[in-house]
This record gives structure tokens, C-alpha cells and sequence, in this order.
């Protein structure tokens, strides 16, 4: 059906903006130009040679697909885990990549469209992460996908996420092999920790303090395993430190005491702990109540990081000795990356304090995924999802806050940080994370 003449006079020059210039294309002057009437329009068109006709459809559906293509956003999911209780890492990861997305925005945009975020709940639940990456996969604008902290989804998540081959952007979940599958092409990109950096760490920083029997308490899933897994093959190729003892806890324990004492037991001399905060809590709250010489030294995983730890455990804190794994901190940052995230955070929190941001790791690394993302839309010169794909393992150098990056990602790499991104950290009394003094920080 060919649209009304009315529309095409618009766009084919038939129709000028004023009345008294309405016929001067042609060389008619206002005065002997006979009354317009729509008639008169719709029978000039119709008289036009059919490919003149066709011509001015075209451009007129060309016209409207591009318009209609810049009003449409270019759309980024977050799926994690904002309906559990006390959760801070997804909303840490939501607000990294909120701050990003307005300064994207503020900038003009990426390929001339606005940035949207697409918020979806998964409450840790593989299932239920399934079904919210198979939605946002059905929608064609939906670029990439980011996660949050539970590595078992992730991991689980992995043969869908390259069926429906989709960019999957992980900020926070370490498992070791969420990066290491076989998948090929790889849609998988780590701005994060890995199990065997952290791993290292924790173990390096025990050996430093003189304490070279170590036993591990982990969660019986696939982020303990993968732990596990880390540590064997550390022991294996460092000499003077042995792993003692190893012990499970599933997720929702209430009562870690029998476990600690079995590995106590078996002659630690510091505790290895993979955990989240929930069973975190639980562990350091029973290990306040022992008597001095029965409480390991404890270095954690950055679980503990990722909730309201500290505000259930401060009182314990005092008598427990607690460090973590962390792989940025705001706190003594005066670079210009860093005092931009803070300013922008402060519309969405209320502060711009260093000291008082929530979860620092999630908003650290979701910023610079998303501007990462960003650019690599720009340089494919589309948000098909394979050429985004492909253009993050080509990105030029990029300063992020986290980082320099001299090549963020490449083909067989798709971790963005290295062991050296890695440090020990605890807790000040003001529940703010404070690297070690002495702790290696890019």
C-alpha cells in the first residue's frame, strides 16, 4: 500500500514550508498558482513514473528505519543476586555500571543510541538465571549480559550462555573455570578475581606470617572445588607449606563448629575460608567465643566482602583475626578515574566518600566492563552481538580505574586483571576496607 502523498510531499520536494512558496520550485510564482487542494498533490504523485514513485517510498521507509533505529536504545542486562537479603554485591555491581552508562550517555551515546540498563533478580539461583538470560537474550537489543557473585550460576550458566551467544560480562564471580571451558568462540569476559589468585594470596600472605600448616573450610559447591583445586597445585610447587586438613559446609549452615574443630585438630595453624557472608557471620561470630588459643588466624575469600558482614560480626571482629583477598580500593586513590567514579556514585548513594563505598570490587570492575563494552560496540560499528564479541578481544589500550590495560582481552585470554591486581585487605573500625600496610597495589 503506498502511503499518503501527504507524507511524501515532506520528503520529495513537493510541498515547501509556506504557502507563497509552495510552486516556486517550479518556477510558478504564489500569485499565478492555481488553489492548492490535497486532490491536486495526490494526482501529481499518482501521474509520476512508477520508479519516481518507488523511489520516494524507499527513501521515505529509509528515513523512518533510521529514525526509529537512533530512538531505540542499545540495552544491557544485569542479572545477580538482588532479592537476597543484606545483599550489597549486585547492588555494587548495578551502580559501577550505572556511572558508566551516564557518562556514556552524557558523552553522546554509543553509535549514536543511548545506553539502557536492564535489571533482572536471579537470587543466586542457577534456574532462575537460566530463565532471566534466555529473556534477555530474546531481546534483540540487549547487547551483553553482567552478572554478579555466585560462580556455581555462572559456571552453570555456561553451555546456554553459547547457545544463544551472547556477550557475558563477569565483574565479581571467580571460579576458575568460568574462564577455562573449551567453548569456542568464547562469549565469556572477566573483569575479576580468579580462585587461584586468590588462592596464592591467601596462602602467601600465611606463609609470610610464619604459618605454613594450613586447612581449608569450603562450600560444597562448585566455587569450593575450584578452590580446592587451586590450593593442590599451589602446595604442589611451593615448598615449607603443607595443606593439612580440608572440610566442607553446604550453603545455609548454622553451625561450622564441628567442622573447625576437626581441622583445628588436625594441627592448623591458619584457616583458609571460601565463603560468602552468610556463613561467614556464622564461623567468625563462633570463633569470638572461643577461648584465645583456640582461634586461628582466618584469610577469607572476598565473600566477606559482599554483604552486611561487617555490621554482624563488628563486636567479634575485635577478638577474631580476619583478612581478605581484595583487588581494588578507592581509599588514598587521587587518580582522575577514580575521583570520577566516586563523583558519580554520589546521585546514586549519597556520598562520594571512599571510605563509604558499599562492595568497592563490584563497582570498580562493572565501570570499567561497561566502558570496556562500550568501546568495543564503537569498534565493531554495531551491537550484533558477535561483532562485540570479536571486537573485545581487539580493543586498543584503555585507563580504567582498575587499571591500565594495555589490551583488555584477546583471543584465549579473557581475564582482564592478573595476580598482580591482588591484595590482602580487613576490615577498619569504621567497616571500611583498608589494604595491609605494604600491600601491592596497581
Amino acid at each position: 500500500m503506498l502511503p499518503d502523498p501527504e507524507d511524501v510531499s515532506r520528503f520529495s520536494g513537493w510541498q515547501p514550508a509556506t504557502e507563497a512558496g509552495r510552486y516556486l520550485k517550479h518556477g510558478i510564482s504564489s500569485t499565478q498558482a492555481a488553489p492548492y487542494h490535497p486532490a491536486h498533490s495526490r494526482t501529481r504523485f499518482l501521474m509520476q513514473p512508477l520508479t519516481a514513485r518507488i523511489a520516494a517510498v524507499l527513501l521515505i521507509i529509509a528515513l523512518l528505519l533510521a529514525q526509529s533505529a537512533a530512538a531505540r536504545t542499545i540495552r544491557i542486562g544485569i542479572d545477580a543476586e538482588f532479592g537476597i537479603p543484606g545483599s550489597t554485591s549486585a547492588q555494587a555491581v548495578h551502580h559501577g555500571a550505572r556511572v558508566a552508562v551516564n557518562e556514556i550517555n552524557a558523552a553522546g551515546g554509543v553509535l549514536g543510541r543511548q545506553l539502557e540498563i536492564v535489571l533482572r533478580d536471579n537470587r543466586g539461583v542457577p534456574a532462575r538465571a537460566g530463565n532471566n538470560l534466555r529473556e534477555l537474550a530474546a531481546d534483540p537489543d540487549v547487547v551483553a549480559v553482567l552478572c554478579g557473585k555466585y560462580s556455581p550460576v555462572v559456571v552453570e550458566l555456561l553451555p546456554e550462555i553459547h547457545r544463544l551467544k551472547i556477550p557475558f560480562l563477569d565483574p565479581w564471580a571467580a571460579a576458575d573455570p568460568i574462564t577455562e571451558h573449551g567453548y569456542s568462540p568464547d562469549y565469556v569476559f572477566r573483569l575479576s578475581l580468579r580462585d587461584t589468585w586468590a588462592i596464592e594470596s591467601m596462602m602467601r600472605h600465611a606463609a609470610g606470617r610464619g604459618l605454613r600448616k594450613v586447612a581449608l573450610l569450603l562450600p560444597n559447591s562448585e566455587w569450593g572445588r575450584s578452590n580446592l583445586r587451586a590450593a593442590q597445585r599451589h602446595v604442589a610447587r611451593t615448598s615449607g607449606q603443607h595443606v593439612v586438613a580440608y572440610d566442607w559446609y553446604n550453603f545455609g549452615d548454622r553451625n561450622l563448629s564441628l567442622q573447625y574443630g576437626n581441622l583445628r585438630a588436625a594441627g592448623a595453624q591458619a584457616l583458609v575460608l571460601v565463603a560468602n557472608e552468610q556463613e561467614a557471620v556464622v564461623l567468625v561470630n563462633e570463633l569470638a567465643g572461643l577461648p584465645k588459643h583456640q582461634r586461628l588466624p582466618i584469610m577469607a575469600h572476598w565473600g566477606v566482602t559482599a554483604g552486611r558482614f561487617f555490621e554482624l560480626t563488628r563486636e567479634a571482629l575485635r577478638d577474631v583475626d580476619l583478612t581478605f583477598v581484595q583487588t581494588y580500593s578507592f581509599l588514598d586513590r587521587t587518580d582522575a578515574p577514580a575521583r570520577k567514579l566516586l563523583a558519580g556514585l554520589k546521585p546514586l548513594t549519597g556520598s562520594d566518600a571512599a571510605r563509604e563505598v558499599v562492595s568497592p570490587v563490584g563497582v570498580a570492575h562493572a565501570y570499567d566492563l561497561v566502558h570496556l563494552l562500550a568501546r568495543a560496540i564503537g569498534r565493531a560499528g554495531s551491537s550484533e552481538r558477535a561483532a562485540v564479541r570479536a571486537a573485545l578481544e581487539n580493543l586498543p589500550p584503555y585507563q580504567g580505574v582498575t587499571r591500565r590495560f594495555s589490551r583488555p582481552f584477546a583471543p584465549g585470554r579473557h581475564d582482564a586483571l592478573g595476580r598482580e591486581n591482588v591484595f590482602m585487605a580487613r576490615f577498619a573500625a569504621d567497616g571500611a576496607i583498608e589494604p595491609l600496610p605494604g600491600a601491592r597495589r596497581p
